[in-house]
């Protein structure tokens, strides 16, 4: 599928620099060097630094990647007060989570940590659904609510609502004061802005509530918690997780399989600007999509290209696998929306990798009923989970991608392939302008300069959601002290101070499992 463009402008004739500017210049590289190779020998981070792009057996991507001694650790390591009992809260905190499944979900753990912070009592997340999925499934229909909350116990108090107050011998409910809090909003703001309206009125309801806690937290106690309430607190409902399971069973009953994130969906390309290779008509959707629903803005689409900004097409995917050496026998489980363009863009994918799935294909008969709402992107969620090798081919502001890369990162390091697509555009701009020498060896060059799903440093703009390393993370003997993964009897510790002033829980006891399992037994867990 060949691409448009546009003309380039002419470039003014470069200056001649002086010989202090060279030696600037000189001096800046060996420094870059120096840390990269610092960085990578003292955290052996990069898989492919050792060896050459030829001498790459792809067939070790379906392994998981090197763990260099660390292993998920979510467990409070300081000391971890139990959370307030009822007469002792501030108040009563309310949210509404907006946005798609995966947003609602990051919107939910900040909500989990925003209670912690004001040393109040969550009332169960509300997720508004109609407005992207118009799907009334809720919380209650999506997750397993009494798994998140017990599994939280030792960290917020969690009711399903708010409850009935009296006062002077009259029973009433007690309404909750509405705030719009402000986006990436600081840990001081809900200590004295949101705490001040919850002494006040006994409960608040902040809506919107997506990216309304700022990812960097310097308590890493508060980042922990934060994972534990993404990994090991959402549970989807049994029949969710059933479907999830059947499919990745039928799945591996052939072997390994990798599962690919899709994002060609129309609100896409339209928030991306990049609408050249499709028909006029096309573009005139795309166009009016993005008046509709987004900030003007002149999007040039050439410029938006080499700048890694455009979505990758089901072809220049296909083209990406097969230059890294995967063959036409590769299962391929396709997690996406419905694809902008229609079959035509699928038909090159097709052809190269015949072998594709998705929900609708090889699933249970019943999910077909909810494959647009929240339900079947929960089943896509969980089967790239479950895959041995997980491709997003757009992670800017995809959440679904952004949130599984970071949930194989602590689920054992699952192999994640995140093709660069800056450095990718102009392989691809030069093929399709007939300049083909060497172009699966230069893809080949981009693709394996990758750390594939192993520990790395997070470096802006990077999301916590992504990358949680090293705070969940933890090492049995490690060089710095604060990476010491906890006591085995965390759990023990914790559930005595609970006890101490809680007493026991109306609800049946369930244990909560070791934050620090071993990948099979987390994996046997989440699809059981």
């Amino acid at each position: 599928m060949r691409r448009g463009g546009h003309g380039e402008a002419l470039l003014p004739p470069r200056r001649r620099r002086g010989p202090a500017r060279l030696w600037v210049a000189v001096v800046a590289l060996v420094a870059g060097t120096v840390w990269l190779c610092s960085s990578s020998l003292g955290l052996g981070l990069a898989r492919s630094s050792s060896y050459g792009v030829k001498d790459v057996d792809v067939n070790k991507l379906w392994r998981t990647a090197d763990s260099n001694g660390w292993r998920a650790s979510s467990a409070p390591r300081t000391y971890w007060p139990p959370p307030p009992v009822e007469s002792d809260s501030n108040g009563y905190l309310r949210v509404r989570c907006n946005g798609g499944l995966n947003q609602q979900r990051s919107a939910i753990c900040n909500a989990v940590v925003a209670a912690r912070i004001m040393n109040a009592t969550l009332v169960l997340p509300e997720l508004d659904t109609n407005s992207f999925w118009h799907d009334e499934s809720g919380f209650i229909g999506i997750y397993d609510v009494p798994h998140f909350i017990k599994t939280l116990k030792y960290d917020v108090r969690i009711v399903m609502s708010i409850p009935e107050i009296t006062t002077n011998g009259k029973t009433k409910k007690l309404k909750a004061h509405q705030i719009r809090p402000p986006r990436d909003a600081p840990v001081t703001w809900y200590t004295t802005v949101a705490l001040e309206k919850m002494k006040k009125y006994g409960a608040i309801y902040l809506t919107p509530f997506s990216h309304r806690l700022a990812e960097d937290i310097d308590d890493p106690e508060l980042q922990r918690l934060r994972c534990r309430v993404n990994y090991h607190a959402l549970r989807f409902k049994p029949h969710i997780m059933k479907a999830s399971s059947e499919i990745v069973n039928k799945l591996r009953s052939e072997g390994h399989f990798m599962s690919i994130h899709l994002r060609f969906e129309m609100d896409m390309l339209a928030f991306a600007g990049c609408i050249d290779i499709f028909t006029p008509q096309e573009q005139k959707i795309l166009i009016k999509y993005r008046k509709e629903n987004f900030a003007e803005k002149e999007l040039v689409y050439r410029e938006r290209r080499l700048i890694g900004k455009c979505p990758l097409t089901p072809e220049e995917v296909g083209l990406i696998l097969r230059s890294m050496g995967f063959d036409n026998k590769t299962r391929i489980y396709l997690a996406s929306g419905e694809l902008f363009g229609g079959k035509r863009f699928m038909k090159p994918f097709k052809a190269l990798f015949p072998r594709l799935e998705n929900h609708s294909t090889v699933g249970p008969g019943k999910l077909e009923e909810n494959t647009r709402g929240l339900a079947g992107s929960a089943v896509d969620y969980m089967v790239c989970l479950l895959s041995d090798i997980f491709i997003p081919t757009y992670d800017g502001p995809s959440n679904f991608a952004n949130n599984l890369m970071g949930h194989r990162l602590y689920y054992g390091f699952r192999t994640t392939i995140t093709p660069n697509r800056k450095a990718l555009a102009p392989i691809f701009m030069d093929r399709e302008e007939g300049r083909t020498a060497r172009f699966e060896e230069r893809v080949r060059q981009v693709m394996f300069n990758t750390h594939f799903g192993g520990p790395h440093k997070r470096v802006h703009p990077e999301s916590f959601y992504t990358n949680s390393w090293p705070e969940c993370f933890c090492q049995t003997n490690p060089r710095n002290h604060a990476n010491k993964c906890p006591t085995d009897n965390i759990y023990e510790v914790l559930e005595s101070q609970f006890q101490s002033i809680e007493g026991e829980e109306d609800i049946e006891e369930v244990k909560p499992s070791n934050q620090t399992d071993s990948t099979s037994q987390i994996e046997e867990t989440m699809v059981k």
